[in-house]
């Protein structure tokens, strides 16, 4: 039997020798590559390498610092021009207890400048006494001038007290605050007629006359007559006093002008930044990273800024409580939207690094891939599929993922006021959705389970 196989043995020789000979020629025959080549192609790519690296670092540079001042500029320019907005800024600074305290104060003291009760009440005794009051009575009456003048003193700030702190002053306070929602933007022009003022010293002051009014027909609408004699007062309190409101007026009349813009000028070159890099997996989480921490930066600015407002204007000028609370009136929009674009950032970076080529997230995303898949199969061992619908969907599936994205981003940047809610909400529905996709598409390799009854094929056979 070692004979007969010799023959085939011997001819299996032959054709190796033959092949080996063959692959010889061909090695000859090809041309000789340089070996400078592959070094000057690859310092070739590398250069350009570096320079589009370059360009998307100054780009998402650009990007992350124009991003404060478009949060800024897009607050001044939505939420100030907004009534409702406006309104619900400000209107809760009417429950504030040290708000109503400090305008409580305010108002009695200005009437008091205005009408002297001692006297007053002097007059009124005087002229009892006139009618032919008796010496004792006479005395009696002198004695009890001053008590009158203290409890009519305190009458008034008690009634006072009890208006501000009153439903119908909190009515009157929003009711004012929307009519004359308009003269916000007056104050930052230093429009005369406007009921808030901005002094050249850096002052900001707010006229009385309203309250006084009110608090006026309060007062003789419950039988206290002497109130009547308050006369119409144009007195403007000023509630801050600061070398840096110029300032702040210049720069919100440069927010409003570019606002409608800059928002969209930050967006492009973070988004031109990761496009032109040569990773763009992880130059959208540098990205994100940087967006993140520059509204983090505006947050610590902001806390900053509190500190050293109630420190230029406290205590000679305002109560801290108080200061405390009108800066947070003013600074709340800022606030609220910078929180939520942090956490816009922190979730793009963190979709950015799941959806990269990382391994951990390779892990993650094999192990979820493997899970619906199994999720499939007993579904389909069931009788339940979604058939046809379902091999349009894994062939659509790109776009159908990139539909959900575009939808999310375009709720995240139109609708106002962005909030931290609306944020996570937005990613935790557009994540469900896409695990439902996922869940519900038929992938390629069962495309030829058709109704002629042919099991199917496998996209690795073959």
């Amino acid at each position: 039997m070692a004979q007969e196989g010799t023959p085939d043995l011997q001819q299996r020789i032959q054709d190796l020798e033959l092949e080996n000979a063959a692959l010889r020629k061909r090695i000859v025959a090809e041309p000789e590559i340089p070996v400078s080549s592959p070094t000057a192609g690859a310092g070739g790519r590398q250069q350009r390498g570096w320079a589009w690296t370059l360009l998307a670092t100054v780009l998402i540079v650009i990007g992350s610092l124009l991003a404060p001042v478009a949060v800024v500029a897009a607050w001044a320019r939505i939420e100030l021009t907004d009534t409702d907005r406006f309104v619900a800024a400000y209107a809760p600074l009417a429950d504030s207890p040290a708000f109503q305290a400090y305008l409580t104060d305010q108002t009695v003291a200005v009437i008091n400048q205005h009408v002297d009760i001692p006297k007053l009440t002097s007059d009124g005794i005087n002229g009892i006494v006139s009618l032919g009051t008796g010496p004792v009575a006479t005395n009696a009456l002198r004695a009890f001038e001053g008590p009158i003048a203290s409890a009519l003193q305190s009458l008034i700030q008690s009634r006072v007290a009890g208006f501000v702190a009153s439903d119908a002053f909190a009515t009157v306070w929003a009711d004012a605050l929307r009519i004359s929602h308009t003269q916000l933007v007056a104050t930052m022009e230093n429009n005369p007629n406007s009921a808030v003022t901005l002094g050249a010293d850096g002052s900001v002051g707010i006229q009385l006359a309203p309250i006084i009014e009110a608090v006026k027909g309060a007062l003789v609408k419950q039988g206290i007559t002497v109130a009547s004699g308050i006369p119409t007062i144009n007195r403007t309190i000023t509630v801050a006093e600061s070398t840096s409101v110029p300032t702040i007026q210049l720069a919100y009349n440069l927010a409003v002008a570019v606002g409608t813009w800059l928002l969209w000028v930050a967006l492009a070159f973070l988004v031109a930044g990761v496009l032109v890099a040569r990773r763009r997996s992880r130059a959208l989480i540098w990205a994100a990273v940087s967006l993140a921490l520059m509204m983090a930066a505006v947050l610590a600015a902001a806390a900053i800024g509190n500190i050293v407002f109630i420190a230029s204007v406290s205590p000679t000028q305002l109560p801290s409580n108080v200061a405390g609370v009108l800066f947070d009136a003013v600074v709340g929009g800022i606030r609220g939207t910078t929180v939520a674009v942090l956490v816009l950032g922190v979730a793009i970076a963190v979709v950015g690094w799941m959806a990269g080529p990382f391994n951990v997230p390779r892990k993650l995303r094999s192990l979820f891939g493997a899970g619906t898949a199994r999720i499939r199969e007993t579904a389909a061992q069931h009788g339940i599929s979604t058939g046809r619908t379902g091999r349009w969907m894994y062939s659509q599936r790109v776009l159908l993922r990139a539909a959900v994205a575009v939808i999310a981003a375009v709720i995240v940047v139109f609708v106002r006021p962005l909030t931290p809610g609306l944020v996570i909400w937005t990613l935790v529905i557009a994540a469900l959705v896409v695990a439902i996709l996922e869940l519900v598409q038929v992938p390629g390799s069962r495309e030829t389970s058709d109704s002629d009854g042919h099991e199917p094929t496998s996209l690795a056979a073959g």
